[in-house]
């Protein structure tokens, strides 16, 4: 008798578990639809202002996730950074559009979701330059050839009857370039933030022009994303984007958390961000098919890329059109 019993018990308890099994699918989610277990998704950045978005979504609107934890990966320049993309050790980045434009157009296989940032470029030269003609013969500093950074600054020179190479134009590494300007090593340059309010903040350089004022809608770091993270993570995908956006929303409605927020992840000081944060606008990241053809033109007259990716090709809004 027993045994019959413990017979019994083992076959219900069998059940039990193929039935509880039987509600789950291949994501890991019960019947319900809730998650068993968030998925990680990486994503790499640099300490800059661009970013921001990345930053405020990890520590503010990741209480609403539901199915991810964000891991964002900080590197210190841009070729590693895209080394991580490339080769898939992180799922996206925030990253100047025009190294993945360049990557995409060698065959790997990235998607822009959406703008970092709007506006927030600045020209800034030494207080002895006070127009774009005071600089022939100068030295001027970019952070890479292929940047939003460089068409501006291929845009300014034009407009003055100039060419880049009327200039001695060096690519420097973002955090230096403060100094490099402060110790007359370079006349002026144009980078992401908050290293043009840097210079401005403690007096040693000056605005000669905002991007706006050379390129309305300029389009410079994005989010972009990996396609294979995107075609088999989708909910991940989907629900990181959204988060995203929101938190660009919530830095341009003053979020009263936000300079907490960057200074977890940059070493800033509160007059340059305060500086920095009015140049930059977070409100609007879609990557809008009229801004992107604009880029793609200048980055052929410029000679930097023979054929970039099309618009259909490489912006991915799907994700961004869901968020509501």
């Amino acid at each position: 008798m027993r045994k019959i019993k413990i017979i019994v018990i083992t076959a219900v308890i069998t059940v039990l578990v193929l039935g509880l099994s039987a509600c789950q699918n291949a994501d890991g989610k019960t019947a319900s639809g809730t998650n068993t277990e968030k998925q990680t998704v990486k994503v790499a950045y640099l300490p800059i202002t661009h970013a921001l978005p990345l930053y405020v979504e990890n520590e503010i609107e990741k209480a609403k996730f539901n199915n991810i934890n964000v891991e964002l990966v900080k590197f210190g320049s841009w070729p590693e950074l895209m080394d991580a993309l490339n080769t898939g050790k992180v799922d996206g980045a925030s990253v100047l559009i025009e190294l993945a434009m360049k990557a995409k157009e060698q065959g790997i296989d990235l998607k822009a979701v959406a703008l970092g940032h709007r506006d927030g470029n600045a020209v800034v030269a030494s207080q002895d330059i006070s127009k774009t003609a005071d600089l022939k013969g100068k030295t001027f500093a970019i952070p890479s050839k292929l940047s939003t950074h460089n068409i501006l600054l291929y845009q300014m020179l034009k407009n003055a009857g100039l060419k880049l190479t009327d200039l001695n134009v060096v690519e420097l590494p973002p955090a230096e370039m403060p100094a490099a300007l402060s110790e007359g090593r370079v006349s002026g340059y144009i980078v992401a933030e908050p290293f043009g309010a840097k210079s401005v903040a403690n007096g040693k350089g000056k605005v000669l022009y905002q991007a706006e004022d050379i390129w309305k809608n300029s389009v410079c770091c994005g989010l972009v994303l990996r396609n294979d993270f995107i075609k088999n993570k989708s909910e991940a995908a989907r629900e990181l984007v959204k988060e995203y956006v929101e938190a660009g929303k919530y830095i341009d409605s003053n979020g009263e958390k936000v300079n907490d927020v960057a200074k977890k992840y940059m070493n800033v000081e509160q007059n340059v961000l305060d500086l920095s944060l009015k140049w930059v606008s977070y409100k609007d990241l879609r990557l809008n098919e009229n801004d992107y053809n604009d880029l793609r033109k200048y980055l052929i007259e410029m000679d930097l890329s023979k054929n970039p990716p099309s618009y259909k090709d490489f912006v991915d809004n799907s994700l961004f059109d869901k968020v509501k």
